[in-house]
């Protein structure tokens, strides 16, 4: 199939990548900076430097996928889409959104005759390896139109449509929640080792829980990976950022009366990394490091993944 993405991140680009690599897909990739458009295009997608080109380079009706980061950002993008676009295009949008922005745009972009779809895309700097799996919401023929796509992109079951608009959001936000639940169990269960009377080798606890105990995954595998690195992540300062789907998914907990404890304490955990070191807050930073490719700060020196 024909569709164009727009954001050639650390994710966008690896999409353009598999979708062409591993489908039978034509894929037009737009950004910004038209350096990044170059490497999509070494890559064998087609390329377009302005959001007019991007759109006048694809068949009605179009796939208008866009890959740019929460916020504004993807706000201002959305409203470009749709001023070049015809009635019948579909607009996607791949970002961390909340999924309340989500409702309000496809209410918006429905009323001037566009489809709508929200992605939740988990996957980070892996998935153009492993896959992404995409959690999906908006307009069901839209869903349909760009399912082999969608297969091309995720693994082995690795794809859902889930409702109504805000529906893949709304998913993607309590799954990062959940994964901020889990980092923190880890997080806590290693301070604890590393505190204790026993020299323990972390990587090699990691690597023997990965074998067959009940708390195995790849989190864990990663855990493995960066303690292999550096055993005491001495170059990582214990400094974790957020990036909203966890408050997000506190707040609904709250409007639900759900008692989300352990979600709502691993967020506030990540406010107390930014006030003083922690080992556990090390695991966290390390952790993301190697799942989503996120910014590590330094400790005492530089940490290259």
């Amino acid at each position: 199939m024909d569709l164009g993405i727009w954001g050639m991140g650390r994710m966008g680009f690896n999409m353009v990548r598999r979708l062409v690599e591993k489908g039978d897909h034509r894929v037009v990739a737009g950004n910004r900076s038209p350096g990044k458009v170059d490497d999509a295009v070494k890559q064998g997608a087609e390329g377009a430097y302005s959001v007019e080109e991007f759109v006048g380079k694809l068949e009605p009706p179009r796939v208008l996928w866009s890959m740019l980061p929460a916020g504004e950002v993807t706000e201002d993008m959305l409203r470009q889409f749709t001023e070049h676009a015809d009635e019948g295009d579909i607009i996607v949008d791949g970002a961390n959104s909340y999924f309340r922005d989500s409702v309000r745009r496809a209410q918006e972009i429905r009323s001037k005759g566009f489809r709508w779809l929200d992605c939740g895309i988990s996957g980070g700097i892996w998935g153009y390896d492993v896959g992404y799996c995409t959690m999906v919401g908006g307009d069901a023929d839209a869903f349909e139109h760009v399912e082999s796509a969608l297969k091309t992109l995720a693994p082995k079951d690795g794809y859902a449509y889930l409702g109504d608009a805000g529906a893949g959001h709304f998913a993607k936000m309590v799954h990062n929640g959940v994964e901020y639940g889990m980092l923190q169990a880890y997080a806590e269960g290693f301070e604890i080792l590393q505190k204790s009377r026993y020299d323990y080798d972390l990587r090699a606890i990691s690597h023997l829980w990965n074998q067959g105990s009940v708390v195995r995954s790849w989190l864990l595998e990663l855990a493995e990976d960066a303690f292999e690195r550096d055993a005491n992540l001495e170059k990582i300062a214990g400094y974790v950022e957020d990036s909203g789907e966890g408050r997000w998914t506190v707040l609904e907990a709250i409007e639900e009366d759900v008692p989300a404890a352990t979600i709502a304490g691993s967020l506030f955990a990540r406010f107390a990394s930014r006030q003083e070191e922690s080992f556990a807050m090390k695991v966290i930073a390390a952790l993301r490091n190697e799942f989503g490719g996120h910014a590590v700060k330094e400790a005492s020196t530089e940490y290259e993944k």
